[in-house]
């Protein structure tokens, strides 16, 4: 499958989230949607970049920008996360990595020599008719939330 480029149609998408919602790109028609995919709840970078974009929620919504994180953990260790940091935005359940794949962020990852398939921290900025206006890969959790305000 080939990558994502800007300008292309954004992958639809219709995923679990907490407490019992789904979340699907049409519902955000209209607005501009960052996406970001990390790859597992409570660990130190996922849990910074996540805060920091709770922090800075509020100015995303300002700019009529909507922010949904996704990772291949459960509903429920998504709800303990979202209720021990006080996430105000949805976390989505992508088990079987499928949007991982559509999106492109299930990679081969290397860690001491060991070899396994993972995510590779990306965000996504769909614009609101749907297609893809920025991409960031391989992210930087310091100074990615700033990187990304300055795109909307």
């Amino acid at each position: 499958m080939k990558d994502l480029s800007v300008g292309d149609v954004a992958p639809q998408f219709n995923l679990p989230a907490d407490n019992g919602q789904s979340v699907n790109l049409e519902d955000y028609r209209g607005k501009s949607l960052i996406l970001y995919f990390y790859p597992k709840d409570n660990t130190p970078g996922c849990t910074q970049e996540s805060c920091d974009f709770n922090d800075a929620l509020s100015d995303f919504e300002r700019l009529d920008a909507a922010v949904i994180g996704i990772s291949k953990c459960s509903v429920k260790k998504h709800e303990n996360f979202k209720a021990k940091y006080g996430f105000k935005f949805p976390l989505a359940s992508d088990q079987d990595a499928d949007i991982c794949e559509r999106y492109g962020v299930w990679k081969e990852k290397n860690m001491y020599g060991k070899k396994f398939m993972g995510i590779e921290r990306s965000t996504f900025l769909i614009n609101p008719e749907g297609n893809i206006e920025k991409i960031w890969r391989k992210v930087k959790v310091k100074g990615h939330v700033e990187d990304v305000q300055k795109s909307l």
